[in-house]
């Protein structure tokens, strides 16, 4: 019954990471990002349950901590604080029904590949773990196809996200340190993105990445 819930919560995660890619505006994109994370710390926290590893139930306060609270009121404040620009001419490079799909294909690949690996994992949770593996790609799905700057670090954050749950369900039991490490380096990433797209902003008033190409040399 946990690795049922688990799988399920790893199926919202995907939801939420595909909302992530497909949002339209800045603020909605924040929003979708701290309820997936929220997933993630539900995720956590019933594995932690399920396996019966204390570590995990940690990781999921400290995620809920840097995830759920500190990264999203890092990058709204740095959006507020460049006035909050309109985005609405950054057209990402793929229509959302083909980002649903390029992300439908990348989870169905993981899930091919997973279920080639004979880890005890891999068996009660496949769906969980295929979820976690496509989270890399999805997260350079949204690097890629995003010629909005600000947009571009999510890609960052749901690829990190993807390793936490990587992490839990093959190592359950890894010591603390490490996901603080994880974390960590994830918030201070975050900010110095923000402060780098917040002094593109100044420079440039703008936030395509198409732009950038004019700083050559």
């Amino acid at each position: 019954m946990g690795y049922s819930i688990v799988n399920i919560l790893g199926g919202l995660l995907i939801v939420t990471s595909t909302m992530v890619v497909v949002s339209k505006n800045i603020k909605h994109a924040i929003r979708w990002y701290a309820v997936q994370s929220l997933v993630l710390v539900g995720l956590l926290t019933t594995l932690g349950v399920t396996t019966g590893a204390q570590e995990l139930l940690m990781w999921a306060g400290s995620a809920f901590i840097t995830k759920v609270v500190l990264v999203p009121y890092i990058l709204n404040r740095a959006y507020k604080k460049m006035g909050e620009p309109s985005d609405a001419s950054l057209k990402a490079g793929l229509k959302p029904a083909w980002a649903i799909c390029i992300i439908a294909v990348e989870v169905a690949i993981c899930f091919a590949v997973v279920t080639q690996i004979s880890l005890p994992t891999a068996e009660v949770a496949t769906p969980a773990l295929a979820i976690s593996f496509a989270h890399f790609f999805v997260g350079l799905t949204c690097i890629i196809s995003q010629r909005n700057i600000m947009k571009q670090i999510f890609g960052y954050c749901l690829m990190e996200n993807g390793s936490h749950v990587t992490l839990a369900l093959l190592a359950p039991t890894a010591p603390e340190i490490i996901e603080i490490g994880i974390a960590t380096d994830a918030i201070f990433a975050v900010i110095i993105m923000s402060i780098v797209v917040r002094r593109i902003w100044d420079d440039s008033h703008s936030l395509d990445a198409r732009d950038l190409s004019e700083l050559r040399g």
